[in-house]
């Protein structure tokens, strides 16, 4: 019963991971629609999160910034993955449709099944697989690719979707590998702290700060960094923690449905029918996920 308190608690924690990231995309394009760019974005983002993470966890959980030497490496590959993945994912963006790029970043849950399976030597339930299939259809549809020509699109930010979704897997087993020793909140500050560390030395150092903001802006950059960032990422990892990263990842493809429903109430953008279809399948990929059960001579927490 304990156990599957703990998995509902973890797929509503990825669940508002995934609003929380949807939600900060459509306050994302209108700042984008005001002239930021999504390097600077990036930037203040990630910046804003780690120093906030940092004031919040040093008043009220300090124990929380606490790490041994030997896990330093770690926590900065780990940083560097997360900045990889936002930096492979908004060149993409750059050179091909979002809507692409949204779906070859939501190939990560392939990536991490693959590797549970060749290397972690975890069994992959039949439900698991056909929620795997139906979440990425769901993806397929609900994003409007059906309507694009993709072998005709770049190949470059192709293959950069593809590094997104391979980083944004790595991301979230590397995650899984440090909440063996340290909480989700240690793991989620460290990795803004040396992502943001890195884009402000690939990028002008605190240069998106001292563009000029209007105030309006300024709200949604904070929105941004705390509800964006802090709070998804931290959230998705404790989903990480009690579901394991192939039911979370999975779970984490609601976001793009999220995201429709956002742009369709309040950027006014329609959904055609396939869309609707489509989000309606990775709902029900979801739900059938969550019926999943572990089998007696499965290793333990397989996925």
């Amino acid at each position: 019963m304990e156990q599957k308190r703990s998995r509902k608690l973890g797929y509503l924690y990825v669940f508002c991971a995934a609003f929380f990231w949807a939600s900060s995309g459509t306050a994302s394009k209108f700042l984008f629609h005001s002239g930021i760019t999504p390097f600077q974005l990036v930037q203040l983002r990630t910046t804003t999160a780690a120093f906030a993470l940092f004031l919040f966890l040093f008043i009220w959980k300090k124990c929380f910034l606490r790490i041994g030497r030997k896990d330093i490496f770690y926590f900065l590959v780990l940083g560097a993955v997360l900045a990889a993945t936002q930096f492979t994912y908004l060149y993409s963006i750059s050179k091909i449709q979002v809507a692409v790029a949204i779906l070859l970043e939501y190939m990560a849950p392939v990536f991490i099944a693959v590797y549970s399976v060749l290397f972690a030597r975890k069994k992959l339930g039949q439900r698991t697989v056909i929620a795997l299939a139906g979440a990425l259809a769901g993806c397929y549809f609900m994003t409007g690719v059906y309507s694009l020509d993709i072998l005709n699109m770049n190949r470059t930010g192709i293959l950069a979707g593809l590094a997104s979704a391979a980083a944004f897997a790595a991301y979230t087993l590397k995650s899984e590998y440090g909440m063996q020793n340290y909480t989700p909140w240690t793991v989620v500050f460290y990795a803004l702290f040396f992502a943001a560390l890195i884009w402000n030395i690939f990028h002008p150092p605190l240069a998106a700060f001292v563009h000029p903001h209007r105030g309006p802006d300024r709200v949604l950059i904070l929105f941004i960094g705390i509800f964006g960032t802090i709070l998804p990422f931290g959230l998705y990892n404790e989903g990480i923690k009690l579901l394991q990263s192939t039911r979370a990842s999975i779970t984490a493809t609601m976001e793009p449905v999220l995201a429709g429903f956002f742009a369709y109430s309040f950027l006014g953008e329609t959904m055609e029918l396939l869309q609707i279809t489509g989000a309606f399948l990775v709902i029900a990929s979801i739900l059938l996920l969550q019926l999943n059960r572990e089998s007696a001579s499965s290793t333990p927490e397989n996925t």
